[in-house]
C-alpha cells in the first residue's frame, strides 16, 4: 500500500526536539555539545584512531553501541546548550536583483514542479527571500502572467514592514511580497550562515505578534491570469471569488478585448478552493488561478509556512577554566542528559564541564623544568606491585603544574596494567607520573602534590582558576563516563586550539 511520511511530520519532530530542552517545554532535558578526540591518528588503542585521519581521509561516524562507548572515550570538554542556543532554521535565500523567484503556491508536487527550481515541494522551491537588512519576505506573486508563465526577474528589493502584501520599488517587475519577520541581531551572529537562516524562536511574541495577528484563515492575497481570453468589453469590473470561502472580490480590467489585469480588492476568508467566473459582454476564454494561502493564512504559523524541519544548535567555547587550550580536537558531538561524576542518576547541570581527570604535580625544582608532551602515554604505579594506571596527556601547564589526562577503555588490553583500567592516584604517597617511553619526558618526573586541595592556584603573582576541585593533588572528571545519550557525531580533520582561540560550533540537525 503506497504511503508517505509528510513534511509536516518532519516539522513536528523539529518542534518536539526544541521543546525537549529544559526551559522551553515541560520536560527536563539537558543537552551538551562536546569537543573530542585529540589524537585521532593513534592506532595503538583498538577502535580508537585511524592512521590517515585528516590527511587522506576522515572516517564517517558509525552508529553502534560499541562506537557510542568509544565516543565517550574520546570526550574532552562539554558545553551546555541553553534555551537561546537552539533555533529552527530554513535554507537561506538572499534577495538578488535580476533573480527570478518561485512564488508561493499550495500545489507544488511531483506532477506540478515549481518552475524556477524544478522543485517537487513548496519547501524546496525559491518562494521567499531575506533582504540586506535581514528582513524576510514571502513571494506572493512573481509577475506570472500569460506573457511570463514562469515569472519574471525581481528588480526591486523589498524593505517595507507592512502586514499586508506590497510591491517593491515602483512595482513594474510585477512582484508582490509579504513581510514576515526580521532576524534579530543576536540570531544573526549565532544562527545565520551562508546556507541557513533562523526563524523567530517564539512566533507570535511581542516581536512578531503584529504579523501573526494579521493572518486570516483562507484569505486570498493574489489571483493569476492564466489565459487572457478574447471578445470582452473594455473596462474595469468587480467580481466575487467563488468557492468554499466568502467575501472575496477581485477587480478585472479589460483592454483591447482581453483581460489585461486582475487585482484582489478583498481577500475574504476560509477559502481552500477559489474560482473566478468572468463573463464580459460576450467574451470568452479567460482563465484564472486563485492562490490559496497556507492553513491559517500567511503569517499564522511561520514554521509550517516556511517548512522548518531543521534545528541549528549553537555552542561557543571560550578559553575557560574547563577548556584546556593546547590540544587538538577532531570530533564534535551532542550528548543528552549526562550525569555527574560518580552518579548514574544525578543529571549534570553545569554551563561547562570537563571529561578529563587531572593531577596537580610537584617535585624537585620547578614544574616548569618538566614537560609532558601532548598525547604522550603516561604511567603511574598504583595499588598492587606491578599494576599501572595508563593514560594520555590531554594538556600540561607548567605554570600551575596541572596535568590533564584521558584514558580510552582500550587500555584494558595492555598487560602492563594487568588488563584492567586503573585510574591515576593522588592521596598520601602517590608514585611519579612517567611517560612511555621515558625519553619522551623532559626534566624530572613529577608526583601528585598531596598537600594541594582546592580549585585555584597563585603562580608568578597571578591567580589561576583550575576548573576542577582537587583533593590531595587529584581531581576527578565532572561528568560520569559513558553516561547520557550521544545523539550527534561529526568527525573532522584535527583542529588546533590556542589561548587566543574561541570555537563556535554550529550543528544543524535535520528531521
Amino acid at each position: 500500500m503506497p504511503a508517505i511520511i509528510t513534511d509536516q511530520f518532519r516539522i513536528l519532530n523539529a518542534e518536539t526536539f526544541t521543546k525537549s530542552v529544559t526551559g522551553i517545554g515541560t520536560t527536563s532535558n539537558f543537552y551538551y555539545t562536546f569537543l573530542a578526540h585529540p589524537d585521532p591518528t593513534n592506532t595503538d588503542i583498538p577502535d580508537y584512531g585511524v592512521a590517515n585521519w585528516g590527511t587522506t581521509g576522515t572516517p564517517d561516524p558509525r552508529d553502534s553501541f560499541q562506537q557510542e562507548d568509544r565516543y565517550h572515550d574520546s570526550m574532552l570538554f562539554l558545553n551546555k546548550i541553553g534555551v537561546n542556543d537552539f533555533a529552527r532554521v530554513v535554507t537561506r535565500i538572499n534577495w538578488t536583483s535580476g533573480l527570478t523567484y518561485d512564488m508561493y503556491k499550495n500545489n507544488y508536487d511531483i506532477t506540478n514542479e515549481a518552475p524556477q527550481t524544478s522543485s517537487k515541494t513548496l519547501y524546496d522551491s525559491r518562494f521567499y527571500a531575506v533582504n540586506s537588512e535581514f528582513k524576510v519576505y514571502i513571494c506572493i506573486n512573481n509577475g506570472t502572467s500569460p506573457d511570463f508563465p514562469n515569472g519574471r526577474p525581481s528588480q526591486f528589493e523589498p524593505t517595507f514592514v507592512d502586514t499586508s502584501p506590497q510591491v517593491a520599488g515602483d512595482g513594474s517587475d510585477g512582484y508582490l511580497w509579504k513581510f514576515l519577520y526580521q532576524i534579530i541581531p543576536s540570531d544573526i551572529v549565532k544562527f545565520t550562515t551562508e546556507k541557513y537562516m533562523p526563524l523567530p524562536r517564539n512566533w507570535g511574541d511581542s516581536n512578531t505578534a503584529v504579523v501573526k495577528d494579521a493572518a486570516v484563515r483562507g484569505h486570498v492575497e493574489t489571483v493569476l491570469i492564466t489565459k487572457r481570453g478574447t471578445g470582452y468589453t473594455a473596462g474595469t469590473t468587480t467580481h466575487d471569488i467563488l468557492g468554499d470561502g466568502s467575501g472575496g472580490k477581485v477587480s478585472i480590467t479589460v483592454v483591447d478585448a482581453e483581460v489585461d489585469s486582475i487585482e484582489v480588492t478583498d481577500g475574504g476568508k476560509d477559502y481552500t478552493k477559489g474560482v473566478i467566473n468572468f463573463t464580459g459582454s460576450g467574451g470568452s476564454g479567460a482563465e484564472f488561478e486563485v492562490i490559496i494561502p497556507p492553513k491559517g493564512g500567511h503569517g499564522e504559523d511561520i514554521y509550517r509556512e516556511l517548512g522548518s524541519h531543521r534545528v541549528m544548535i549553537y555552542s561557543k567555547y571560550d578559553i575557560a577554566d574547563d577548556f584546556a587550550a593546547q590540544n587538538n580536537f577532531s570530533r564534535i558531538g551532542i550528548v543528552r542528559n549526562p550525569t555527574k561524576f560518580g552518579s548514574q542518576t544525578a543529571i549534570l547541570n553545569s554551563n561547562t564541564a570537563t571529561a578529563l581527570g587531572a593531577l596537580k604535580l610537584t617535585g624537585a625544582g620547578k614544574t616548569s623544568d618538566t614537560t609532558y608532551p601532548l598525547n604522550a602515554e603516561i604511567r603511574q604505579s598504583v595499588g598492587t606491585a606491578g599494576s599501572f594506571a595508563v593514560g594520555y596527556v590531554a594538556s600540561w601547564d607548567p605554570n600551575t603544574g596541572v596535568l590533564r589526562y584521558y584514558q580510552p577503555a582500550g587500555f584494558t588490553a595492555l598487560a602492563v596494567n594487568n588488563y584492567r583500567n586503573f585510574d591515576f592516584e593522588g592521596g598520601d604517597s602517590p608514585s611519579a607520573i612517567n611517560t612511555e617511553p621515558t625519553t619522551a619526558i623532559t626534566g624530572p618526573a613529577l608526583t601528585p602534590d598531596t598537600n594541594f586541595n582546592g580549585s585555584s592556584i597563585t603562580s608568578s603573582n597571578r591567580l589561576f582558576g583550575l576548573g576542577q576541585n582537587f583533593t590531595k593533588g587529584k581531581a576527578n572528571p565532572e561528568v560520569e563516563k559513558f553516561s547520557g545519550d550521544i545523539i550527534y557525531i561529526d568527525n573532522r580533520a584535527p583542529i588546533s586550539r590556542s589561548e587566543s582561540q574561541k570555537e563556535e560550533v554550529k550543528v544543524v540537525v535535520e528531521f
